[in-house]
């Protein structure tokens, strides 16, 4: 099998990674960063999406597992401690692969320029360069409301923790296939209304966001922020793809959950 190693990149997830690849070596495992079947994260979450942004043109070849070398994390469930047992399990034992979905982001310009595509594994979001936001949203086709406010976040389910857990959007199990629009302090009045609680659409509904008055727009796919001018319409949608998990042994999402907000 082989194998690639991304590291956080402090010295703690330097010296694992680095610790890692000498025991998988041993087992005559091999280091190929290029086409690897399993992607090592040493870090935290926000490293394991910099793997998956790295590696998403092979996603249906590629797995991932993730060590956390900080707070625990939702995607990264062995510890430093472990590692050993870790690089035991890689190069001894069968592992299940559990898939998840993510969100495709489809990005079309005036004039019928090339439309943009990109995959998230937690979320997007759009705002406006200046001032208010102002969208019509449609969903499959049909005008639901024109928005006025910060921005909008559209979450897959495994980033329902993150974001738009902040903005007060409910959290998803991974293994729905789903999307989740939430709002950033949207503008209600007598004479503007917005839905005001989230929404959450299944995979064979579409949210397409077309611009009333502004054309340019800050978009963030994960942590990558992007600046797009010239904007017609921005589609999200449950993606063909799937992110694949290599586990070992259970990593259930409710106690992660209770771990992460509520255990002291």
């Amino acid at each position: 099998m082989k194998y690639a190693i991304t590291s956080k990149g402090d010295s703690k997830s330097n010296t694992l990674m680095h610790k890692m690849r000498t025991y998988l070596n041993d087992f005559d495992l091999q280091y190929d960063e290029n086409q690897p079947d399993m992607v090592i994260s040493v870090g935290g979450d926000g490293t394991l999406l910099y793997a998956f942004h790295r590696y998403k043109n092979r996603l249906d070849k590629t797995a991932f597992v993730g060590v956390h070398t900080g707070h625990l994390g939702f995607y990264a469930d062995w510890t430093p401690d472990e590692v050993e047992k870790l690089v035991i399990a890689v190069a001894k034992t069968p592992f299940q692969v559990v898939e998840y979905p993510l969100l495709e982001v489809i990005i079309r310009y005036q004039h019928a320029g090339k439309e943009s595509r990109y995959l998230a594994l937690n979320e997007s979001t759009v705002k406006s360069v200046e001032g208010t936001l102002v969208m019509d949203v449609e969903i499959r086709g049909q005008h639901f409301e024109t928005f006025r406010g910060d921005g909008l976040c559209i979450s897959t389910p495994s980033g329902s923790t993150a974001y738009n857990k902040a903005l007060g959007g409910a959290i998803l199990h991974p293994s729905i296939p789903a999307i989740q629009l939430a709002e950033m302090a949207s503008i209600n009045n007598r004479v503007f209304r917005t839905v005001g609680s989230p929404l959450v659409l299944p995979a064979h509904h579409t949210c397409m966001l077309k611009p009333v008055n502004d054309v340019d727009f800050q978009i963030t796919v994960d942590h990558l922020t992007l600046l797009h001018k010239d904007v017609k319409s921005i589609q999200f949608r449950v993606a063909a793809e799937k992110i694949r998990f290599a586990r070992f042994r259970p990593f259930p999402f409710w106690k992660r959950v209770t771990d992460s907000f509520i255990r002291e």
